[in-house]
């Protein structure tokens, strides 16, 4: 009998109406604002800082991925299925997902197996409108900023060619990367240099994630920096008196979204930036609401634990005042025998060499989390292709190291195939007594503060900034935004900035190449290499196989 897939799996699972996951959460029905019977959106007033206090946050993050990733969201997903199945009430607390992917190379980001959260079709698609709010908000400025150059009442004297502002679209498309906007003649604006950035890369994402409240967001719309006048003075999105519009664009999507696993648990779906160029992780309020609602929190970081994990603990926690009490990093077999030399052809064939070669590099992922005085529980995410001889290297080794390492089979068998992985993350946090720190004080110098990443995660022997970045550094200076948090914008396919450095490569130099302004979400943004804000579609696009019926059943979405 051909597998099913994780469409197939979603499809034919009987859901429950979203007043029952909410009767779980103890929210009453009449709080909820209902999107059809499966999804809902939940008041901010629910949240309850003292009720977040008493309860328990659980990052999910990973070694250094393969291209294909190595499953955090099934794995978060499962953990929280087994979680509820040991007797906890536990939440999913998850990032959206772009469109640009699901239609690209990687696909949806609903989980998959039997962990997975569901209506997985509206989620990967529409969903509840969050993604385009944010969209339409960040087009908004764009249009105020280009109005403004064109008008004489109210003008701002805006230099075009400090611009900072991009347009967005949550899609693929590399042909907008590059435009030139204001052709045809002198009602139809300024000519000038301009592009697109995808819908998940833009600041008012950030910002929307980081948000505390409806007057947090507004303010943090405001400080957008946009771009110099000719006399060198800075021009901010509150000059334009633009924040108050963008806020009203996103009154409902600062709400966080209420959904339901495959076995009827709990799970909160809220922002969506990317964590190789953001923060990588859904919104301060989404993990607040779950932590006000249910014991157990479980969340993940994009990509691996040098970036997401980073940004998650010193931007997010730190800001929010959250104390994650456990983190799990996610393995796999393949990922291994790729860090152990494997090309992509052999991922997939057992290969003991190659394993403990790779386990380097977990190993490092180990060490870092430690840093944050964390202590990470390792969850080796199964495929049929793995070996016991693999697995229990795995196990061993990790042991060696004072780590728990447990086989988790979410995918295959949901919940079932995780309660020895819950049980391994209750013993952490009931009995380690977590006191998470960040690795570096907001208030440090800029400098200090990304040669504190560079060496202690990247393990870097130090930065080189380029001409530019050093001028960039002078604008931070001046424009007085020395205590922002730092978000590195950085390869997710090595320790290091360059992606060909697999494993737990040493004696390299970091390159900062450029340094970005996001003054609204708070932080600095160091590019290092060329990093893709508005990525392009694959030779064969995930679309290309996607069909649906003329009763709208769809097929080829994963």
């Amino acid at each position: 009998m051909k597998p099913q897939s994780d469409i197939e799996i979603a499809q034919n699972t009987t859901l429950t109406h979203i007043n029952n996951i909410a009767s779980k959460l103890g929210v009453d029905h009449d709080e909820l604002e209902l999107y059809g019977k499966y999804k809902a959106k939940l008041p901010l007033h629910l949240i309850d800082e003292n009720e977040i206090k008493k309860n328990h946050l659980v990052l999910v993050t990973a070694l250094t991925p393969t291209p294909a990733g190595e499953g955090k969201t099934t794995v978060s997903i499962g953990l929280n299925e087994g979680l509820n199945k040991i007797g906890k009430r536990s939440t999913v607390v998850l990032r959206e997902p772009s469109l640009g992917p699901v239609f690209g190379i990687k696909g949806g980001a609903a989980g998959g197996g039997f962990s997975q959260v569901v209506p997985m079709e509206d989620i990967n698609l529409h969903f509840t409108g969050d993604f385009n709010a944010v969209e339409k908000a960040n087009n908004l400025l764009s249009a105020l900023i280009d109005n403004n150059l064109q008008s004489s009442v109210n003008n701002l004297n805006i230099d075009p060619r400090t611009i900072a502002w991009k347009r967005v679209i949550d899609m693929n498309d590399r042909a907008l990367r590059n435009i030139t906007i204001g052709l045809g003649g002198t009602s139809n604006g300024i000519p000038r240099e301009d592009g697109f950035n995808i819908t998940p890369a833009s600041e008012v994402m950030a910002i929307l994630c980081m948000a505390k409240d409806r007057n947090d967001l507004k303010e943090r719309l405001g400080a957008i920096f946009v771009g110099f006048t000719f006399d060198k003075k800075p021009v901010f999105a509150r000059d334009l008196k633009a924040e108050n519009a963008m806020t009203i664009l996103l009154k409902d999507a600062i709400k966080p979204n209420l959904v339901q696993t495959l076995e009827k648990n709990p799970a909160i779906i809220h922002g969506g930036p990317f964590a190789n160029i953001a923060q990588g992780t859904n919104t301060i309020i989404a993990t607040k609401m779950g932590l006000s609602l249910s014991e157990y929190v479980v969340t993940e970081a994009g990509f691996g634990a040098d970036l997401g994990a980073e940004k998650f603990l010193d931007i997010k926690a730190a800001y929010a005042g959250l104390n994650p009490e456990a983190v799990v990093l996610v393995a796999t077999i393949r990922a291994l025998r790729h860090h152990g030399g494997a090309s992509p052809d052999e991922y997939n064939s057992p290969n003991i060499s190659r394993v403990e070669a790779g386990f380097a590099n977990l190993e490092r992922h180990i060490e870092n989390i430690r840093k944050f005085n964390i202590e990470p529980v390792v969850a080796i995410n199964g495929f049929s292709t793995d070996s016991r001889e693999e697995i229990d290297f795995i196990i061993k080794s990790c042991a060696a190291l004072g780590v728990q390492a447990v086989l988790s089979e979410g995918w295959a068998k949901g919940g079932n195939g995780t309660q020895d992985l819950a049980k391994a993350v209750v013993d952490v946090v009931e009995h380690k007594a977590t006191k998470f720190k960040p690795l570096y004080d907001w208030k440090s110098p800029v400098i200090d503060k990304i040669e504190t990443i560079a060496k202690e995660i990247y393990r870097a022997d130090g930065v080189k900034f380029e001409n530019l970045a050093k001028l960039r550094l002078k604008r931070i200076e001046r424009l007085g935004f020395n205590d922002f948090a730092i978000c590195m914008a950085k390869t997710q396919k090595s320790f290091s900035d360059n992606p060909n450095l697999i494993g737990s490569p040493n004696g390299f130099t970091i390159t900062v190449r450029d340094i970005e302004i996001a003054a609204g979400a708070k932080f600095l943004i160091p590019i290092l290499g060329k990093m893709m804000r508005m990525p392009g579609l694959p030779s064969v696009p995930a679309s290309t196989s996607m069909t649906i019926d003329n009763d709208g059943v769809i097929d080829g979405l994963s």
